[in-house]
This record gives structure tokens, sequence and C-alpha cells, in this order.
């Protein structure tokens, strides 16, 4: 069960649109194609493409970061500021989770205004799956 509601709900859109989602609608699309076809995966060829996933994760990790560099006070010595690139380091949770960790990146890439290329990427990835 897809949070807008099912795969192919011609309402899953509008549910999306009221719950305020900023990722671009191609975006969405492609991750929704993505989520589909991780979940058709039998879990070794599943852990198999993982370095595809990862791959993206590690792409779209920067975008989220500079949020975090602009909430630092300016008195924080420049060195522990460089030191938030770490934080875009994504965990490797496994492939039960890597779709939920991709959504959540795009979703913060969009939120930062770094959305530029992610339906391109997202779309490299899921043909990357196939």
């Amino acid at each position: 069960m897809h949070p807008g509601g099912t795969f192919g709900d011609p309402g899953a859109d509008a549910g999306r649109a009221a719950s305020g989602d900023l990722v671009a609608p191609p975006a969405r699309t492609e991750l929704d194609r993505i989520r589909r076809r991780w979940a058709e995966l039998p879990i070794a060829a599943a852990e198999q493409r993982m370095p595809v996933l990862r791959h993206l994760l590690a792409d779209l990790a920067p975008r989220t970061v500079p949020r975090l560099l602009a909430l630092q006070p300016p008195e924080r010595p420049q060195a522990e500021v460089a030191g938030a690139q770490e934080v875009a380091e994504v965990p490797d949770l496994g492939p039960a989770v890597v779709v939920d960790q991709l959504s959540v990146l795009v979703w913060d890439a969009y939120a930062q205004g770094n959305g530029d290329g992610i339906p391109e990427l997202l779309t490299a990835a899921r043909r990357a799956l196939s």
C-alpha cells in the first residue's frame, strides 16, 4: 500500500498534493516505479543491485547538507562545520529499507531547493535495476 493510495490509484496524486509533497511529479513517479521494482526482486537479486541504490544515495546526500551547515552557530569552529559533510553519509541499513532511505533523501533534496536533475538520476537508477 502506498501512502497516497494504491499503485495505479488515480486519487494517489491528489492525496500527495494535499499532504504538501515537495517532490516534483516526475521524481515521485520514478520513486514509485523504483519501489515497485525493488519489491519484486528476490532478496539475492536485491542484494546484488544494492550498489546501484547506494551510489544514488551517495549522490543525493550532499543535496541535503546545506541546511545543516546553515544552522551552525557562527562561533562554531570551521573544522567542525566542515565535518558536517560526514552527516551526508547515509548508513547502509540493507535492502529492506534502502528505498525508504531514497525517498527521504529525495524529499529532503527538494525541500532544500536542490531537486534539479533528480528525476533523471532516478530514471537511470531504475533502468539499472532491470
